[in-house]
């Protein structure tokens, strides 16, 4: 069964920059986009209107939070195709309650994070961004006598999100890197099927020579790399993180990249930004990129396509691309 045309409702915050003409021009050929403008709060007097006709809510970074008062305002809605990743502080309980397809553009988000992460594990291996030609410092080598290369390393990763397994699947294109991976959520077998050895995370990470993080800010996961999991890495590896700041203890953390035993790169910190006297923004052995990792520029596009792509199943009836349930929800970041 194929739906009607549905009428369509934006919502995110107006710096964001959301949907091209292009996108809106898709959008058009799928249904009826009620207005072009974006709605960045409940309480703009437009939106009584265009609730009253919504079938769709299509939301990006900012969309502001859809509870029950709002759904009280939108008797028709079906679909929140949210473009961006993580969806806590848009989806509500009153969401689930009410049977509605939460969908989400994690995935499209997942891809830039992931070649991120491929990028910063080779360049760490080969000691290429601790190694500055113009340097006032002489060249040093490697901590600890890790040796340099992409030949024979061990990368750690913690967490099979959408992000954690598509750098599984990029790092299979180097069959000389052995990828152990921790999660409570996939099984033995599961893990062998993705072509890495599940472990405990303290052998993963006495094993590694990177750990990268790709677990979900959850209660359990704060704190989730702590002082017994750095120590027990061995001197001279490297830690990446992407994820969230406060899954790794950060003082444990700052205290092993003070003592020039570790090396790390960090897109996001505990807190962030860091302190402008924070330690970590002077030491030679971190990298600080600025939560960069994620979706920018042309990369938005891949978010934009991936939300159009779930209206347009849903008016087809058809399964959604990545339908978030409730089950899932209490799981992701």
């Amino acid at each position: 069964m194929t739906r009607q045309r549905p009428n369509i409702v934006i919502a995110h915050m107006p710096q964001v920059p959301g949907f091209t003409a292009a996108d809106l021009d898709r959008l058009g050929a799928i249904g009826h986009v009620l207005d072009a403008d974006p709605i960045a709060s409940w309480d703009d007097p437009r939106v009584d209107t265009l609730l009253a006709d919504a079938d769709v809510i299509l939301g990006h970074w900012g969309c502001p939070p859809i509870d029950r008062t709002v759904l009280d305002r939108a008797p028709n809605l079906g679909l929140i195709a949210y473009a961006a990743g993580t969806l806590k502080s848009v989806v509500t309980d009153a969401v689930w309650e009410r049977g509605i397809r939460v969908t989400s553009g994690a995935a499209g988000n997942a891809e830039p994070v992931a070649e991120f992460t491929v990028a910063a594990i080779l360049w760490a291996n080969k000691d290429a961004l601790w190694r500055r030609v113009h340097s006032p410092r002489p060249e040093r080598p490697s901590a600890g006598g890790v040796p340099r290369g992409n030949y024979g390393k061990t990368i750690g990763l913690v967490g099979a999100s959408l992000v954690g397994r598509r750098v599984i699947e990029l790092l299979a294109q180097f069959p000389d890197l052995d990828v152990t991976l921790y999660d409570p959520f996939v099984s033995a077998d599961e893990a062998a099927a993705l072509g890495v050895t599940k472990l405990g995370l303290d052998d993963l990470c006495a094993g590694c020579d990177v750990l990268s993080v790709h677990a979900p800010l959850l209660p359990s996961t704060v704190g989730l790399i702590g002082g017994h999991q750095l120590v027990a890495l061995r001197e001279g590896a490297t830690v990446i993180n992407t994820a969230r700041g406060s899954i790794i203890d950060h003082e444990a953390l700052t205290a092993e990249l003070v003592a020039g035993r570790l090396r790390a790169i960090l897109d996001v910190t505990d807190p962030e930004p860091l302190p402008d006297d924070h330690p970590l923004r002077t030491l030679s052995n971190v990298w600080l990129t600025p939560h960069l990792a994620g979706s920018e520029g042309t990369e938005l596009v891949r978010m934009a396509d991936h939300a159009i792509d779930e209206i347009s199943r849903w008016s087809a009836d058809a399964p959604a691309r990545n339908e978030i349930t409730k089950d899932r929800f209490d799981r992701l970041a």
